[in-house]
């Protein structure tokens, strides 16, 4: 980089203590509450004596607007405090939610690199997704991501938010539209800043993996002044820097399969995992190769992809061009080099460095009367690689927002050795280099308020905008009008050239791009010509104005009735526009995605807390909302607590929720991108390479006429504590979820007739034959319904160790999923749970039916020691339960792969330490992964190569970090 990001990051700004364990807010003591909400420490007993004692503090709990003293509500609520981050090890509070139980298939990884999304970080509470879990900060809702997941689903990315500046984050486990709106399906993860520091610390950190590489540098500055009770202000200045280097999947060379597509010596076959240098076939110049399959020039047979790779290819190019890339001669007869492309250049994480500033003032006006703001800014720049491009023989879809490049070798070009006839043309484009991304994403936040109490009201109002932009910038793709007019100078393609492409138009006539042994005959204007810088700008924004209050009337049997009410307006936007080029399907193996759309939200709520008997508490509460393009939503929730004893309550609670459309979903633009599918009418003629899968183009539009996604949820649950120092919740729970945004099924867009195809492939000797689909037109569609059911079991047991040892506490959170049936819009029902899918959603990461994160911490004066354990379940290898095709993998000898048809079962070890040498000083530590634990084999998933996304840690290996804490 020729500018860094700290100087960047300043141009673009300037020019335009708590408690032990991981807690789920379940203890019954006032005590254990108190520290699972992190209030403030009781006076010491002697100056309670001598004191009148202040009234008890009441507090808010994500999940209601209603101030109480009880932390423990009807809804379940997991709370992570800032000794939970600590002793977690995580470098991020993205990190740390991600490793949850109650984050499952859907999210959106960390390191997740070459995504839609990729510079983003988003949790997926029950696995229903990122745009179904709503993201707040103090409350309130921030701008989400520039770049939607996927080219849908828009969410808010955890990567903004300053470690050092957080409190605690706390996370609703049930529906909450009623209380906060839109997204608030699955959950709510409300992350809480600090508000009242005073003094100035320092904290630096490096870590790196044991073989060296991937080294994590972090730095932070925290300055607070002032006490607002005193002084009547607060101030808070956080200042945070992080930077992650790349790791490569080739440096996890010694880790087996890890980062390897060539899985040959596990027991695979290489089939379409390796790729040749290059390939040539001729006589087939006239576009019979459909689809990525190529003729043998003398027989015209098809080459078989169940062969090894290299055979049926009439020339491999020689060993000479093979020179910088892995030698695998194994089932080669042509004599060239097979290269694992993936291992060379694709990466396990990418290097990410971002800088973090928030700012918090609050000011008593008056007794009663608070002034408060709040400023965020964030920049992040991560850097991403991926295979270099590739041509194929595939029929492209011409003149559209997608290229799937049909390439061929003209009659003339020097390195045809069909000399005078046409070729189709398969080649890596190795020469050109590695494709990759540069993503600059920026965050602001402001928001000014003020609170009070007045007539026994008390109310919070607030102005706040929040943006998100990003900048996407991309090398290494090849410019289709350019690769066609180099490889194939014919007198079409150099005037398609011409008129597009400005570097092409400065080369000297008769320019060609040789390939493969003679690519270094090229000059840098060839390379210039043929894969151009290109890039695209993403932003949404979002404005709100909002006002709450509560308090409490009369006085019922078990105590006063509590009611909250609120309004909010905002208006939100969101713009993308397409990567240069994708508008007219110029850039190979790159499709397209833009879309603009903006809508205002007015919304009013109310909520009651009853307290009608001792013991026994309901709640209720109701929420209108209206979006100028989706119409109007009612959302109700109900909640019922009783405590028959003070260490034992049952509670309840039932909700509604919605999600209103995204302006990817309803706005304008679209998304084009490629799958598979069969063709039934060509293959009813008796086409038989119809009656295949094929590569095709898929063109997704939105659709205005869309409704909200509509939920219903209900959780059942218990929370006891047998002993003082033991506490146990047990939650049953569900989520239906329907009218779900959804691309239409292909094969039902197929069946109406919603294709483009080319006729030029038509078979002559088949009558009515029309050719072989190029593109497919799937629009957004309320179509599928989603359950899903499972438990959730928290438990904490505390000792002190006699002598003066110190203390020893155990943590164990456990969410079994019973249940992700899925109804596709033909009718289908299919169960995920436990399997590698659902594809569509996931990536093939897959859906972990078990997960469980244990913890044990023992402290003693100085000292802090936890060992944490995070386990995920195996998972079943096929697509779905009862999958009547049986395992989605094989052995080369055809059995199931991997062994059982079973990913097995993962589990990672953190060390983590704190020791304080001095009352300024705190040295801490930690070792991610400590028994260097290898992430099981996955040949399926395509979120990584041969291992699972969600298995990470056992990709990179042993991690240590060592850092220090400085208190001015």
């Amino acid at each position: 980089m020729t500018e860094t990001l700290l100087s960047r990051a300043l141009r673009r700004i300037f020019a335009g203590g708590g408690a032990v364990g991981l807690m789920s807010v379940s203890c019954m003591s006032v005590s254990c509450m108190s520290v699972g909400v992190t209030l403030m420490a009781a006076p010491s007993l002697l100056k309670a004596q001598e004191v009148a004692p202040k009234p008890v503090a009441r507090v808010e709990i994500t999940g209601s607007n209603i101030r109480r003293a009880e932390a423990e509500t009807a809804s379940s609520v997991l709370t992570v405090n800032r000794a939970d981050i600590e002793r977690s090890g995580k470098n991020s509070v993205a990190e740390l939610l991600q490793t949850l139980a109650v984050d499952n298939q859907g999210s959106v990884p960390v390191n997740f690199g070459s995504g839609f999304a990729a510079g983003a970080s988003g949790i997926s509470l029950r696995g229903l997704g990122t745009a179904s879990t709503l993201v707040l900060l103090n409350g309130r809702r921030m701008a989400p991501y520039g770049l939607a997941d996927d080219g849908q689903k828009v969410f808010a990315d955890l990567n903004v938010i300053p470690t050092d500046a957080v409190e605690r984050v706390e996370i609703l486990k049930d529906g909450a539209s009623a209380i906060y709106g839109s997204d608030a399906i699955a959950g709510v993860v409300n992350i809480i800043l600090r508000r009242d520091f005073q003094g100035t610390t320092a904290r630096a950190m490096v870590g790196t993996a044991e073989g060296g590489d991937g080294q994590h540098y972090n730095a932070a500055l925290t300055w607070g002044k002032g006490d607002i009770d005193t002084d009547r202000y607060n101030m808070l200045l956080t200042f945070e820097y992080k930077r992650t280097d790349e790791i490569f999947n080739r440096e996890r060379g010694n880790r087996d399969y890890i980062g390897k597509a060539d899985l040959r010596p596990w027991g695979f076959s290489a089939q379409e995992a390796l790729g040749g240098t290059g390939a040539i076939t001729g006589n087939n110049a006239s576009g019979n190769a459909i689809n990525g399959n190529v003729r043998n020039p003398t027989t015209f047979d098809y080459y078989n992809r169940g062969n090894l790779a290299g055979a049926g290819f009439t020339r491999q190019f020689p060993n000479a061009a093979c020179g910088n890339f892995t030698n695998h001669p194994q089932g080669d007869p042509g004599g060239g080099c097979l290269i694992d492309a993936a291992f060379q250049y694709s990466q396990i994480q990418p290097q990410t460095e971002y800088l973090s500033l928030f700012g918090r003032g609050t000011a008593m006006v008056r007794p009663g009367l608070e002034a408060y703001a709040e400023l965020n800014l964030y920049s992040n720049l991560t850097q991403s690689s991926a295979t270099p491009s590739a041509i194929s023989s595939s029929v492209g879809y011409p003149g559209g927002p997608v290229s799937n490049a049909g390439v061929q070798l003209g009659a003339t070009h020097p390195d045809n050795p069909y000399f005078g006839t046409a070729a189709r043309l398969r080649y890596l484009a190795a020469d050109v280099g590695p494709r990759r991304s540069d993503i600059e994403s920026y965050f602001t936040r402001a928001l000014v308020g003020i609170k009070g109490t007045s007539y026994d009201w008390e109310w919070d109002s607030s102005l706040l905008y929040s943006r998100s932009k990003v900048d996407n910038e991309r090398t290494g793709y090849l410019a289709r009008d350019a690769t066609f007019a180099l490889l194939d100078p014919s007198p079409a393609n150099i005037a398609a050239a011409i008129a597009n492409n400005p570097a092409y138009r400065a080369l000297p006539v008769g320019t060609v791009w040789r390939i493969a042994e003679n690519a270094g005959l090229n000059s840098p204007a060839v390379y210039a010509a043929l894969s151009p810088t290109i890039s695209n700008d993403a932003h949404t924004e979002i404005a709100q104005i909002d006002f709450k209050a509560t308090r409490e009337f009369g006085k019922l049997p078990g105590g006063p009735l509590g009611v909250a009410v609120g309004a909010e307006f905002r208006h939100e936007s969101s713009e993308l526009e397409p990567t240069s080029g994708t508008e007219r399907g110029n850039i190979i193996g790159l499709g397209y995605s833009a879309y603009d759309g903006q809508r205002n939200v007015t919304a009013l709520y109310g909520e009651v807390l009853a307290p009608v008997w001792q013991g026994v508490e309901l709640t209720g509460a109701m929420r209108y909302d209206h979006f100028t393009d989706v119409g109007d939503a009612w959302t109700p929730k109900a909640g019922v607590k009783w405590t028959p004893a003070r260490n034992f309550a049952l509670r309840a609670t039932w909700a509604r929720g919605f999600r209103a459309p995204s302006p990817a979903e309803n706005g304008v633009g679209g998304l084009a991108a490629f799958s598979t599918a069969d063709d039934p009418l060509r293959c009813a003629l008796g086409v038989a390479a119809a009656c295949n899968p094929a590569s095709i183009a898929i063109i997704t539009s939105p659709n205005q006429a869309l409704s909200p996604e509509r939920s219903k949820s209900w959780n059942v649950g218990l929370i006891w504590d047998p002993l003082p120092r033991t506490s146990v919740s047990l939650d049953f729970w569900q989520i239906k979820r329907k009218n779900e945004i959804n691309q239409e099924q292909i094969d039902a867009a197929i069946a109406a007739g919603s294709v483009s195809r080319d006729p030029s492939t038509a078979v002559p000797t088949i009558p009515g034959d029309p050719g072989a689909i190029t593109a497919v037109l799937a629009r957004y569609v309320n179509s599928a319904s989603t359950k899903v059911r499972g438990i959730d079991l928290d438990a904490r047991q505390s000792f002190a160790l006699p002598s003066g040892y110190g203390n020893l506490v155990f943590d164990a959170k456990y969410t079994y999923l019973d249940k992700w049936e899925r109804t596709e819009q033909d009718g289908t029902t299919r169960d995920y749970a436990g399997t590698h899918g659902n594809c569509d959603v996931t990536n093939c990461v897959g859906t972990p039916d078990h997960k469980l994160n244990l913890r044990a911490t023992w402290e003693r004066s100085n000292w802090r020691v936890s060992l944490n354990a995070n386990y995920r379940g195996p998972i079943d290898n096929t697509l779905f339960k009862d999958d009547p095709d049986g395992c989605a993998t094989h052995f080369a000898n055809g059995n199931d792969a991997p062994t059982d048809c079973e990913l097995a079962s993962f589990t990672t070890v953190d060390l983590v330490f704190r020791w304080k040498p001095q009352q300024r000083w705190e040295v801490f530590g930690s070792i991610q992964n400590l028994f260097d634990k290898k992430a099981p084999l996955d040949p399926l998933t395509y979120g990584a190569v041969s291992y699972n996304p969600l298995d990470y840690y056992g990709a990179i290996g042993r991690f240590a970090t060592l850092g220090a804490r400085y208190t001015f």
